[in-house]
């Protein structure tokens, strides 16, 4: 007779945790967080609730964990394996910079991703403990991209060597971040362009 296999409890355990994962995404873009619970999570993952509390503290911590898994999620599908996207650099920075705001523009209106960042982003505001840790794992890494490509432009001569560049990059995301967080006018690609030009050639007139 064959020899039976133990059950692989590694394997187990990350299934579990993905299911995990889905389960507060998608109950978080169905119902809302205020009316998420670990207790729903735990029924719609089809694990107990003690399953969730040995690996977090709070329904907040599950859902950041899960929102950093789909940002990796995408990178992989996108070719980038496990890390965060690269900007890219065909040496027209203005077109580089217009092609990752829309991208950011459309993840913003995507439900998948809107609905989630802003419970985090809420929740983070009083609990300044999950807001350091969604700044350092979900806001940072993305920053740090656009740093990145700035200082390419830095070399290349189309940047001033002057610059401050992590002042520089928030003239690029804070008015895209303002007005998704305001929800009072759209967010589409023409804006993401007016935004990147006006951040690049400034707003006195050109000589």
């Amino acid at each position: 007779m064959a020899e039976s296999k133990a059950p692989d409890s590694s394997r187990r355990s990350e299934r579990s945790r993905r299911a995990i994962y889905d389960a507060a995404l998608a109950l978080v873009t169905e119902s809302g967080y205020a009316r998420t619970t670990i207790e729903g999570i735990a029924a719609r993952a089809g694990v107990g609730k003690q399953t969730i509390y040995r690996w977090w503290p709070s329904k907040a911590a599950v859902l950041l964990e899960a929102f950093v898994d789909l940002g990796d999620q995408a990178a992989r599908e996108a070719g980038g394996g496990a890390t965060a996207y690269e900007i890219p650099d065909t040496g027209d920075l203005e077109t580089d910079l217009k092609l990752v705001l829309r991208a950011t523009v459309d993840e913003m209106n995507n439900p998948a991703y809107d609905l989630p960042s802003r419970a985090l982003a809420a929740e983070g505001i009083i609990d300044s403990e999950l807001g350091a840790e969604f700044a350092r794992k979900l806001l940072e890494p993305q920053l740090r991209l656009y740093v990145r490509r700035l200082a390419a432009g830095q070399d290349a001569g189309a940047v001033r060597r002057d610059l401050d560049l992590r002042i520089a990059l928030e003239l690029l995301v804070g008015p895209v971040a303002h007005r998704w967080l305001l929800r009072t006018l759209p967010l589409t690609h023409e804006y993401a362009d007016t935004v990147v030009e006006y951040a690049l050639h400034g707003l006195a007139p050109r000589t």
